[in-house]
């Protein structure tokens, strides 16, 4: 039997392995796992229990050549074995899978673990060891940011004029492995948590009702989840620019002549800062309280103005009944956002600085804007927002999404919440959701994944498990949860690299994530459990993955290296979803 390959060297030729979701999988789910073979006619599988009873048997499902893995597979399917137990393992010709769990909850404590990683990323406060332990508490750090924009000029000589004021951006979620604190990331992170509130809500799921999450908001009376949410949200809100503010912004595309930018005064009152963020990058290990660049903002952005008009027109639906003071703070500055983008419909993002944060750039709005105008309509009901929604060419878009294309965030919430428009809305999810359900035939790991695997494809995974779950809501179909389980496996195992992309889930899991204080070196700690690593990534761009990926197949285009950026960081917006997949997993279990 060829050993599997280091993850060092994850180019797998001759491999022969079973790979399986290394946590466990629902007692009334599906359960699939793959077996790594040239054989090509079927073999015989055997499920064994702990003590090695021999307890289902049956053939596999012969699939042959699979281009995105480079491997000969076949398929295993176990669903109908419904025994709860701990350490089964599936046996084909001597060859073993690891063990895993068979039980109802397998997803409960990931659910926790995958929501915890926001508390990990807090700013600006001391993350305490009565929540983490001593192992992952870190003293406070950037504890008051009161900063302004950077400049006037920007490192191209561009001359922006600086703000003629200071913001108190506190608080907030550290966005990745660094520092930086972005508002067009943080805002789809923060969606996908109000969105999972919402979802939660409507089913009924008390997992997170006060004092069910270990953050220091635990016993105020509160939703521990809108406490977390809450945490970021004050932050995106400072970063709106004060009434009365006058800036010099380029407008237009000018990504063609970024050494010569022109700039047009305008009113940016109620806009956003696009991001704030060190001056340099720091090393990698640098913990957070050890920091020591300064930071500053980011010019305003409309996109960036978007995502806080969406954000926090979100926040006033679900904080009303729970705190309207807060609620209504949170749609005044939506109405303020939405109009200022209004007013400056074309300030794109441009770094002003060569480094120290990421650029987040994004030179297409038009999905920005309804989705803004699709959370103003679902809280408010105006006719205005209506329209805005109806004239949109994204109107009733359901596709893939992320941080730059987040049309199908406004679908979501269409769907979600009682207006008119929610019949049509979850017609759309659904229908998004049979067409993705149609790749799975064709992937050697059945997987609905047809399409390129790039930054952070684990969350690529995970929003497409999302839209399953919410085409399973809607249409009652199982198939839907079937397709969300298969992805929910991948990443925890069930892949090329018989490998979790999630610390703490699995025998072989995430261990050394690009991270500026879970540097796992013996001086600090690994990732704490339920962190989710970007994943393969089939054009790497730093140098330890290009150093040790050469011809790699797209789906093992990964190396578990703290230098790797651009396959093992970890990012707000990646672990939101995992925490959105597993709450609804667990949330919606039989």
């Amino acid at each position: 039997m060829t050993k599997a390959i280091a993850q060092t060297s994850p180019i797998l030729v001759d491999v022969r392995a079973i790979s399986v979701n290394q946590t466990g999988f629902q007692t009334n789910g599906a359960k699939t796992a793959i077996l790594v073979t040239p054989e090509t006619d079927w073999m015989k599988w055997e499920l064994r229990d702990a003590t090695g009873k021999v307890v289902a048997t049956g053939p596999t499902i012969e699939f042959g050549s699979d281009l995105s893995s480079g491997q000969s597979v076949h398929r295993i399917e176990f669903t109908g074995f419904t025994q709860p137990g701990k350490g089964y393992v599936l046996n084909v010709a001597g060859l073993k899978s690891t063990p895993f769990d068979i039980r109802a909850d397998v997803y409960q404590s990931l659910k926790y673990d995958a929501l915890a990683f926001f508390y990990h990323q807090r700013a600006s406060v001391p993350i305490e060891a009565k929540y983490v332990g001593e192992r992952f508490a870190r003293p406070v750090a950037h504890e008051k940011e009161i900063v302004t924009c950077w400049g006037p000029k920007d490192y191209r000589g561009n001359d922006w004029g600086g703000c003629p004021y200071t913001l108190d951006v506190s608080k907030g979620w550290y966005d990745a492995g660094d520092q930086g604190k972005y508002v067009v990331n943080g805002g789809i992170a923060v969606w996908t948590l109000m969105n999972a509130y919402e979802v939660a809500q409507a089913r009924g799921d008390r997992s997170f009702d006060d004092g069910r999450v270990k953050i220091p908001e635990a016993g105020n009376g509160r939703n521990d989840l809108l406490d977390e949410v809450r945490f970021e949200m004050d932050f995106l809100l400072a970063m709106q620019v004060p009434d009365g503010q006058t800036l010099t912004l380029p407008l237009g595309d000018q990504r063609k002549s970024l050494d010569k930018l022109k700039f047009t005064r305008v009113d940016a009152s109620g806009m956003a800062h696009h991001k704030m963020h060190d001056e340099h990058w720091t090393a990698v290990p640098t913990p957070p309280h050890l920091d020591k660049e300064k930071r500053g903002l980011s010019y305003p952005s409309t996109a960036a103005t978007l995502n806080l008009a969406a954000t926090a027109a979100q926040c006033a639906r679900v904080f009303k009944g729970v705190d309207d003071a807060y609620a209504d703070r949170c749609l005044n500055a939506a109405r303020k956002a939405y109009a200022a983008a209004k007013r400056v419909p074309d300030a794109y993002a441009i770094d002003v600085l060569p480094g120290g944060g990421g650029g987040y750039g994004d030179g297409q709005l038009s999905d920005e804007f309804y989705w803004a105008a699709a959370e103003l309509y679902a809280t408010t009901g105006e006719a205005a927002y209506a329209d805005a929604v109806k004239a949109s060419p994204h109107y009733l878009t359901a596709t893939d999404f992320s941080w730059g294309k987040v049309d199908t965030l406004g679908t979501l919430t269409l769907a979600t919440v009682d207006t008119p428009l929610r019949p049509a809305a979850r017609q759309a999810v659904v229908g998004r959701a049979a067409a993705m359900r149609g790749e799975t035939a064709g992937q050697g790991y059945h997987i609905a994944f047809h399409k390129p695997y790039v930054w952070g494809s684990t969350a690529d995974f995970m929003n497409r498990a999302l839209l399953f779950a919410r085409a399973a809501d809607f249409s009652g179909e199982l198939a839907y949860r079937t397709e969300a389980v298969n992805l929910m496996d991948y990443v925890l195992g069930r892949n090329p690299l018989n490998f979790s992309y999630v610390s703490g889930y699995g025998e072989r899991a995430m261990q050394h994530p690009h991270h500026r204080f879970w540097a796992n070196d013996g001086q600090l700690p690994p990732p704490p459990p339920g962190v989710i690593a970007g994943g393969p990534n089939q054009n790497p761009s730093d140098a330890e993955a290009v150093a040790h990926l050469k011809g790699c197949a797209p789906q093992t285009c990964y190396v578990d290296r703290i230098g790797s950026y651009s396959t093992n960081e970890v990012a707000v917006n990646w672990n939101a979803p995992l925490f959105w997949v597993a709450a609804w997993l667990d949330g919606t279990r039989k």
